[in-house]
């Protein structure tokens, strides 16, 4: 009976700490190291352009861009996600 319960305790506990660990490779992952290379969006003046590297969009009519007019940005990104997210889901 004990030897049932340290079993048990121990296949717990692998599972959580995979659990863990995959939580933390997913926010790894969000996050990165912070180096130039990794850098999220470009926004280029001379050229009018802002371009988001995540997704490799180039949108142009910065003045629009920086005025609010995100609408474009925010659905390549959503769509984006969402097509990680199906990926992850049904490998």
């Amino acid at each position: 009976m004990k030897a049932m319960a340290v079993l048990r305790a121990r296949l717990l506990d692998k599972e959580q700490r995979k659990k863990n660990e995959e939580i933390t490779e997913e926010r790894r992952s969000q996050i990165g190291s912070g180096e130039r290379a990794e850098k999220i969006r470009t926004y280029n003046f001379p050229q009018d352009r802002l371009t988001d590297h995540r997704i490799n969009l180039s949108i142009h009519n910065l003045p629009r861009i920086l005025d609010g007019g995100l609408d474009e940005l925010i659905d390549a990104l959503a769509t984006s996600e969402q097509v990680r997210l199906l990926e992850r889901s049904h490998p």
